[in-house]
C-alpha cells in the first residue's frame, strides 16, 4: 500500500511516498529525482514515518542539493556481460578479507535501481549491481570490498567503518566519486 504524505519541518515541508510492507525497520531513500520514499513496518503507526522524515529533514535537504549537481549517466550492461567484470573484482578484493576469516562468497549480479550491492552474510552471498561493470575498476572494487566487510560487520556501525578504513584508506573518496553516477537501464 502506497500513500503520499506531507510533513512540516523547520526547513520547510517535505512530501514523501510511504509504503507499508514487510520490513523490520523504517527505511528512507532519496531517489535520483529527489523523491523521498519511506518503507514502514506493517505494525508501526504512520505517525512514526512522519516523525522519522522530520528527524531526517536536514539530511534530506542537504542531499537534494547534491542531486542538482551534474551527474554522469551510467548505462548498465546485461548480466552476462557484467558478471565476468564483477567476478574479477571479487578475485581482486577477496584476498584482503580472507585472512580475517571471511569465507569466499557466492557472487550474484543483477540490475538494481537504488543500490550498488548487497550482502546476505547468513547465506554466504553478495549481489553486485550490473551497472558497476561500467564504472572505473577502483570504484567497483570499493563496492565489492564494502559488501565483503559486511561478513565481518553486518551493519554500518563503527566496526564496519574501522575495517573499511584499515583495508581501503581512501574508501570515502571512492564513495563520493561513485555518487556522481546516475543509473540508467540499457
Amino acid at each position: 500500500m502506497e500513500e503520499h504524505r506531507r510533513v512540516e519541518t523547520p526547513l520547510g515541508p517535505i512530501e514523501y511516498l510511504l509504503t507499508v510492507k514487510a520490513v523490520k525497520n523504517l527505511n528512507l531513500r532519496l531517489r535520483p529525482d529527489g523523491t523521498v520514499a519511506v518503507s514502514l513496518p506493517r505494525r508501526a503507526p504512520k505517525s512514526a514515518a512522519d516523525a522519522f522524515v522530520r528527524s531526517r529533514a536536514e539530511w534530506i535537504f542537504r542531499h537534494r542539493q547534491g542531486l542538482r549537481r551534474e551527474r554522469l549517466p551510467l548505462v548498465a550492461p546485461d548480466r552476462e556481460a557484467a558478471l565476468p567484470i564483477l567476478a574479477a573484482s571479487l578475485e581482486r578484493m577477496y584476498p584482503l578479507v580472507a585472512p580475517l576469516g571471511v569465507p569466499k562468497p557466492v557472487l550474484r549480479a543483477r540490475y538494481m535501481t537504488s543500490r550498488w550491492g548487497s550482502c546476505h552474510y547468513a547465506k554466504g552471498v553478495i549481489v553486485l549491481n550490473t551497472a558497476l561493470a561500467a564504472v572505473e575498476g577502483e570504484l567497483l572494487d570499493y563496492v565489492t570490498l564494502h559488501e565483503l566487510v559486511h561478513f565481518l560487520h553486518p551493519n554500518h556501525g563503527p566496526g564496519f567503518y574501522a575495517a573499511m578504513g584499515a583495508l581501503l584508506p581512501d574508501w570515502r573518496e571512492k564513495r563520493r566519486r561513485l555518487k556522481g553516477y546516475e543509473l540508467e537501464r540499457a
